[in-house]
């Protein structure tokens, strides 16, 4: 069965029950036992629910893991992941991570002992200078938030393997339709389903997928243990969304690299990000771990005048925070998803005033690059 068709027949599209074609929202917190001593398989809904049992099978399928976990936002997500690691472990991240999961090593997990040290993984030297006796976790975003930076997957599995380090990826920029690290040897993939899988910018969840009997052991006692699960109305709509993920994945994708070609031509902008483009520094080797390229994308304006010029001037996008729904979203990287991020730090990673970051969605393209035309 070919992968567009498994998005929607995965063995979990059907009620068992009724034979409906959309899972009940099992609107339940306890459950009766017919037998104390042989418990039924839902005892309590923090630790298993009907409707996400189905939309967890479901993201284990598209991930091609064996087991996978939904939790109540993309943060819930990677920070119970982080939560297997022990006091004194050492990680090594993507320099220009997501914000929050900037964040949440700095300033949390900093807190039980656990350093990190972010690195540049577009060059894999970089990950090899960092490692240390007690480092445990590679951490990676591919391609990076915001810069769009693309990290040879296979390489770093196997720098990882050589010093027994855990790989974990943030996957939500490519989705599993595009990109399926766990079949490239990572152990870990982490999406914030707010995004492209929920794909209607109306619901927050989080997922976490492995094919590692052992770390998903881990990873569900932090999910039973800490309760950050996600509820069964919100499971539901993340099995809605997940049908389309085929038909807004291609479309979206399709009108992001249009988007980038004509901006590359503007003179009113000085740098384009999108791994869609023949002269990205990790094209080729994107070609080569993935299907595609996404529907993300970031460049800079010469000025930070011109940047917010077009921030004001935009009807057709939408300014927020937040990707992957079915309108385009402008985002502002200072102010919204890194602004965690010191300034010095920022302006180092080259997270600058100047920079936009674009997520694409079903509109026109056309329409959406007369929107962006400051001289129309």
């Amino acid at each position: 069965m070919k992968y567009g068709t498994r998005i929607l027949h995965n063995e979990n599209e059907l009620d068992p029950h009724t034979g409906a074609l959309s899972i009940p929202i099992y609107q339940a917190s306890t459950y009766h036992q017919y037998d104390v001593d042989n418990p039924g398989k839902y005892a309590y809904s923090r630790s298993g629910n009907p409707t996400r049992e189905a939309l967890e099978k479901t993201l284990a399928s598209l991930e091609n893991g064996t087991h996978a976990y939904a939790f109540s936002s993309g943060m819930a997500a990677t920070s119970s992941s982080l939560a297997i690691l022990e006091q004194g472990d050492h990680v090594i991240a993507t320099a220009d991570i997501y914000g929050g999961s900037y964040r949440i090593l700095n300033s949390f997990f900093s807190k039980f002992g656990i350093t990190t040290t972010f690195v540049d993984m577009s060059r894999l030297e970089n990950i090899e200078k960092a490692i240390k006796p007690n480092s445990r976790l590679l951490f990676l975003e591919s391609p990076s938030n915001p810069l769009l930076k693309v990290t040879d997957l296979l390489g770093a599995t196997e720098i990882a393997r050589k010093h027994g380090l855990i790989t974990m990826i943030d996957n939500t920029f490519m989705s599993p339709y595009f990109q399926r690290p766990l079949d490239l040897g990572l152990d870990i993939v982490i999406h914030s389903a707010t995004k492209f899988l929920g794909g209607h910018s109306d619901v927050i969840g989080g997922a976490v997928i492995t094919k590692s009997d052992k770390l998903a052991s881990q990873i569900y006692f932090v999910q039973n243990g800490f309760g950050a699960i996600l509820g069964p109305q919100d499971c539901w709509l993340l099995l809605r969304g997940i049908k389309t993920l085929k038909a807004r994945m291609e479309l979206q994708q399709e009108s992001a690299t249009e988007i980038a070609h004509w901006l590359k031509k503007q003179s009113w902008v000085s740098d384009v990000y999108f791994p869609g483009l023949p002269d990205h520094p990790g094209h080729e080797i994107i070609k080569t771990q993935a299907s595609g390229f996404g529907a993300v994308l970031s460049f800079k304006t010469e000025t930070v005048e011109r940047a917010k010029q077009i921030m004001k001037k935009v009807k057709v996008w939408s300014v927020a925070v937040s990707l992957g729904g079915v309108e385009s979203i402008l985002s502002y990287p200072v102010k919204m998803s890194h602004a965690s991020i010191p300034p010095l730090e920022r302006e180092r990673l080259g997270i600058t005033d100047n920079l936009i970051r674009l997520s694409v969605g079903l509109e026109e393209a056309s329409d959406l690059i007369e929107d962006l035309d400051p001289e129309h």
